[in-house]
Order: structure tokens, then sequence, then C-alpha cells
């Protein structure tokens, strides 16, 4: 097993309890995620990796929240891509 050659590290702020998940936008220098879920024993958490993996297209496992585990303010560690093919496939998501 050859190990991912590549992480991304992206800074995210999390809004929970949204009408619609996906991708809102610019954030400050964040990127701004709306989750259905509400910010109850980590049930959003769950909610942002399940969320990005779909978008990404790759398995939860890829996915860490590095910081921010009780924050809306989360920065996030993506195994097996780059910084640029992350934000490319979150920023053309509709």
């Amino acid at each position: 097993m050859k190990p991912l050659p590549t992480s991304a590290t992206l800074s995210l702020r999390i809004q929970p309890g949204a009408k619609r998940e996906g991708v809102v936008g610019a954030y400050g220098d964040a990127l701004k995620i709306a989750i259905a879920a509400p910010a109850v024993d980590g049930k959003a958490n769950e909610a942002l990796i399940r969320l990005l993996a779909s978008l990404l297209g790759i398995v939860r496992a890829r996915i860490e929240i590095v910081s921010g585990q009780t924050s809306r303010s989360k920065v996030v560690r993506i195994e097996g891509l780059s910084t640029q093919e992350v934000l490319r496939a979150l920023t053309t998501v509709e």
C-alpha cells in the first residue's frame, strides 16, 4: 500500500442548522459551508465530513478535522488531493 502523496489543509467556517447544505462561498480567508445538521453531539462535524467526501468523491476516512471540533471555524485536512484540486472541486459545485 502506497502512502498518499499530497494533502490539502483548508480553513472552513461552518453554518450548522442550514436549510440547504453546500458551499456558500468565501468568508474572510475561509470557505463557508452550510450544514443541515445541528451543532449538537458532533452531528455537524459528521455531516461536514460526509458532505466534503461526497463533493470531492473520496472516502470519509481521508478527511480529518484538525482543529475546531467545537467551533464554527475549523481547519480540515484532506489526504490524497492538493489544495488546488480541493478548491477547484468545491468552488465549481452548484
